[in-house]
């Protein structure tokens, strides 16, 4: 009854209602409705029916992937929308705050299913976690214990391995579940394993466990042989604990890492190279500190809706848009006609990122002559690659999509097709999309991954007709009331009634 009545207190929160107006639609007392939230009173199957009406999502079969939705696409957007704070920031944020034995205090935190896995996890370690509105306190217990960790939770986030950066600070052996989380295709966690053996660690894998051993070995300098955030982000926690000065070579300087950066200085961490491909890091044997952060803006939030604006041929305005990640996107939006004005820039309220205001015009695009592929920052963004596939079905002429990062995620991009584009997989990597194809309403199914399932949604909301969008769990995983803010454009989305 405690997941379930967890679950419930989740939704009601996230819609923004009250324990009173809750009761209120169920014809009960908010003294009851405590109760059902702590897990403290069972609950009817009729009971869970009417607060699934109430909260507009059906818990008697709530289960990851059982949410669907219905939209009615080729309605243009219009009116404002603002962007939401960063998934990547987020759970890296709240794995950073395992090296504090001070209270973390993490201001605007989505309520995504991502950071949701993330917080089980951590309760389930003996931290304790509490939600307030968007803000979340994080008080470390006075010892760790990995015996009654949440295995389910972890298993559903490839985010877990960056426990492993803030343990071994405090255990010398412990074993952490194999993660999943979105299904891309091959993706290794052996750099991982590389850069923390610089620290005296290793680190087994059996067929579900990770096992990990730490002895003294204190590095001075450190080349990561994957220039990659999480990576990066776990070699910092290890290096955020090492008392001594610590050299990190290929780091990336990606949105989320420079997060984690400016979170470590608040606690007292030392980082010199913010920004660049080397950081310099001097640690502090212990940390307790009572630290309060406020996350910053997720460029790729921002990217969805400016895709989303191009393919309803839209005029729409995204605030809080973190420039300097969106930069290169936006150049080559430009080379492609993409029309737009975007304000001066100003600072997010951590006092670091740059933000501006976009405001889209209906544009007549033309493909690229060259190939659209990713790169570490400062390149395109690979999160941000996928939203080109669906914009290039309404752009004129062939498109060279090059996603060489993920085996096999641009196959995923053949599901277009379904909704009247034209795509050739050259490959696993490449994939030739050409336009400008009407896209037409249908029924799918979302992948397994969060962002070739997101330009699923936004075609179909260019594809005029009645399309259904099934299992968006792996959007969940990314976007915080996302039906909601579309809803809010004008937008006619909906979650489908299955009660």
């Amino acid at each position: 009854m405690q997941n379930i009545g967890q679950s419930i207190a989740d939704l009601r929160e996230t819609k923004g209602i009250t324990q009173a107006a809750l009761a209120k639609q169920l014809k009960t007392t908010q003294s009851s409705v405590a109760r059902i939230e702590s897990g403290k009173q069972n609950v009817s199957a009729d009971m869970l029916r009417r607060i699934s009406q109430a909260l507009g999502k059906n818990l008697i079969t709530l289960s990851p992937g059982t949410v669907n939705i219905e939209i009615e696409g080729g309605r243009k957007l219009s009116g404002t929308i603002t962007t939401s704070t960063s998934k990547n920031g987020a759970v890296g944020l709240l794995c950073a705050s395992l090296l504090n034995k001070g209270t973390t205090t993490l201001h605007k935190v989505p309520r995504i299913e991502e950071v949701h896995r993330i917080i089980e996890v951590l309760e389930s370690i003996g931290v304790k976690v509490e939600w307030h509105d968007t803000t979340v306190k994080i008080t470390p217990p006075k010892k760790f214990t990995l015996n009654k960790i949440d295995q389910v939770a972890a298993r559903r986030t490839r985010s877990i391995v960056m426990f492993i950066g803030p343990l071994i600070h405090e255990l010398n052996n412990f074993s952490l579940p194999q993660s999943g989380g979105c299904k891309l295709g091959s993706r290794t966690v052996r750099p991982h394993f590389y850069a923390l053996e610089n620290f005296g660690v290793s680190i087994e894998t059996t067929n579900d466990a990770y096992l990990i051993k730490r002895t003294a070995h204190p590095p001075e300098e450190i080349i990561l042989y994957e220039s990659g955030d999480t990576v990066t982000e776990n070699t910092l926690f290890a290096a955020a604990r090492t008392p001594h000065p610590v050299t990190i070579k290929y780091a990336t300087a990606n949105y989320m890492v420079q997060e984690v950066c400016a979170f470590l200085k608040q606690l007292g961490v030392q980082i010199d190279g913010v920004g660049t491909t080397t950081l310099r890091v001097t640690g502090l044997s212990e940390i307790k500190k009572d630290v309060e952060y406020t996350l910053s803006e997720d460029p790729t939030d921002s990217m969805f809706f400016i895709a989303a604006a191009i393919v309803t041929n839209s005029t729409i305005t995204i605030t809080r848009c973190p420039i300097d990640f969106l930069e290169l996107e936006l150049l080559k939006l430009e080379k492609m006609g993409f029309q737009y004005k975007k304000s001066k820039p100003y600072l997010s309220t951590n006092g670091i990122t740059r933000l501006v205001d976009i405001t889209t015009k209906p544009s007549q695009l033309h493909a690229l002559q060259e190939k659209i592929h990713p790169a570490v920052y400062p390149g395109l963004n690979i999160d941000n690659l996928p939203f080109f596939a669906v914009i290039a079905t309404q752009a004129e002429g062939q498109t060279l999509i090059h996603d060489w990062v993920y085996e096999k995620r641009a196959i995923y991009f053949t599901e277009l097709d379904k909704l009247g584009a034209d795509t050739v997989l050259a490959d696993p990597h490449r994939i030739f999309i050409t336009g400008p194809t009407p896209l037409r309403a249908t029924e799918l199914i979302c992948p397994p991954a969060l962002r070739p399932a997101t330009i699923l949604l936004i075609a179909m909301l260019g594809a005029k007709g009645h399309s259904i969008l099934r299992n968006i769990y792996s959007i969940n995983r990314g976007y915080e009331k996302l039906i909601e803010r579309l809803t809010s454009l004008g937008a006619k989305v909906s979650y489908l009634d299955e009660f």
